[in-house]
């Protein structure tokens, strides 16, 4: 694992990301939206990685791009930081409650980009997120990442809360799969990932 250092320019987004899977927590986010800032923060003290992200997007016209170009832009970070893969456990999972949520989430960082996403969100807004961009930026992630990403709802009714588990709960699941294995080998009986 290395330390990541990734910018995006396109005409709807500006954004400079570094990462260091193997940190202590500690993240700087200026996503262009609070809910969406708070959602990284928690992501990153959960998972134990250090995040710095400065994001400056289109908002007057709304917070679609910037959520999907993050997701791209941390999903490279990843594949970038997981490098040839060998030594880690690839395959990561955790559930998590929160008061009456139940959360699942699971990696593989198989190297195929897919994202099963099955969450019952109530509410179309937090603040001033729109609640269909958590799954907008977990499909540009996975797909930016080449991972495999199963995230379930268990079980909810506060759409903060859902939402909220569902953050923590991936960086609990990546930092699981980003751990040593103690073997020094790709994680594949193929011998590549």
């Amino acid at each position: 694992m290395k330390n990541v250092s990734i910018t995006r320019k396109t005409k709807e987004t500006d954004i400079v990301l570094s990462l260091n899977v193997y940190g202590s927590g500690k993240s700087d986010i200026s996503s262009g939206n609070g809910f969406f800032d708070h959602m990284l923060t928690l992501f990153a003290a959960h998972g134990r990685f250090d995040i710095t992200l400065k994001c400056a997007g289109d908002t007057y016209v709304d917070f679609h791009h910037s959520a999907e170009d993050i997701g791209i832009v941390l999903g490279q970070a990843f594949k970038e930081a997981y490098g040839d893969k060998k030594g880690i456990n690839r395959y990561g999972f955790f559930i998590l409650p929160m008061d009456e949520t139940l959360m699942l989430c699971a990696v593989d960082a198989s190297g195929r980009a897919h994202l099963s996403y099955t969450a019952d969100i109530p509410y179309e807004m937090i603040g001033d997120f729109p609640t269909e961009l958590a799954e907008e930026f977990w499909l540009a992630f996975a797909r930016a990442s080449c991972f495999t990403i199963h995230i379930k709802e268990l079980d909810g009714k506060n759409s903060h809360h859902i939402i909220e588990a569902m953050f923590k709960c991936m960086g609990r699941a990546l930092a699981a799969s980003a751990a040593p294995s103690g073997f020094e080998d790709v994680p594949s009986t193929k011998g590549a990932l």
